[in-house]
């Protein structure tokens, strides 16, 4: 992994990332509030969302009022949700939890579904009630696989689809106790977090296969990353400009590397020529 410029990692980041890690590697545990309220005091370590004080390791109280999801400008605010007051919240989540544990006859990837849309609709805490209900939903579908191995994650597709995802929740919260539309997106969800997935496999067997190939080429550093660059399906054709560029060196420089795959048949040159001249790496080579 080319590590170059790598930032410390964010304390809130490790959290989510623990997070996830218990509830797929444990997800033969039985999801408890106290793991519940683990998992919220691992997002929020500092006891602050942003710059604003919450309740951290704990249900929500509605000190300062009603729990409400808004959008929108001071004094135009949009309501989008209201969540059931904070007195019934330990009631509401004995039921939820004694649901989620139990052996049902429901298709597992039908509970996952209901079990993430029950969650944020109950609304426990002050925050972080989205990112729980995505590790609920992957814990009761590592249950469906009786697996803790994952090559997918609904979590990471809910969030690149996280307007569509606000949208179908906000209607069918608001709606009849007919679920099946947000089912119905959620299982579409599932479908492209695997089709992704795929994808992904398949480009990390694409460069596994590469670099295995040319493990005693001796390459460069600058020929590793740009190489590794191309093989990640870089935008736009690589260009003795655009090495450079990647690789931070000179022109000149640029050329010298170019030529030496060239000469090993590593990468060979497009068809456009002349100050277009571009290069693409050489398939099965």
């Amino acid at each position: 992994m080319d590590i170059d410029g790598t930032v410390p990692i964010d304390r809130d980041v490790e959290g989510v990332v623990e997070m996830m890690l218990d509830a797929t590697r444990r997800y033969d545990a039985p999801l408890s509030k106290d793991r519940l309220l683990d998992w919220h005091a691992a997002l929020f370590p500092t006891g602050r969302s942003g710059m604003r004080r919450i309740t951290v390791g704990a249900w929500r109280d509605d000190a300062r009022g009603t729990m409400q999801v808004i959008s929108g400008p001071i004094g135009k605010e949009k309501v989008h949700y209201v969540a059931p007051a904070a007195s019934r919240l330990d009631r509401e989540m004995q039921v939820f939890l004694d649901w989620l544990n139990a052996p049902s006859t429901i298709d597992p990837v039908l509970k996952a579904g209901l079990a993430h849309f029950w969650f944020v609709t109950v609304h426990p805490f002050d925050d972080g009630n989205g990112r729980i209900a995505r590790a609920i939903a992957d814990l009761v579908l590592a249950r469906s696989e009786d697996s803790a191995q994952r090559f997918y994650s609904m979590s990471a597709q809910i969030q690149l689809e996280r307007h569509a995802y606000y949208e179908i929740l906000e209607r069918s919260q608001k709606g009849s106790l007919d679920v099946t539309p947000w089912l119905t997106w959620f299982l579409g969800c599932l479908g492209r977090a695997i089709d992704r997935a795929e994808s992904t496999l398949a480009l990390v067997m694409r460069k596994a296969r590469f670099w295995q190939a040319h493990a005693a080429a001796g390459l460069n550093k600058r020929q590793h990353r740009v190489l590794n660059r191309m093989l990640d399906g870089s935008e736009g054709k690589l260009t003795s400009s655009k090495w450079a560029k990647l690789a931070k060196c000179s022109q000149d420089t640029a050329l010298r590397d170019i030529t030496d795959l060239l000469e090993r048949g590593i990468v060979e040159r497009d068809q456009a020529g002349g100050r277009s001249t571009s290069y693409s790496i050489i398939e099965g080579s």
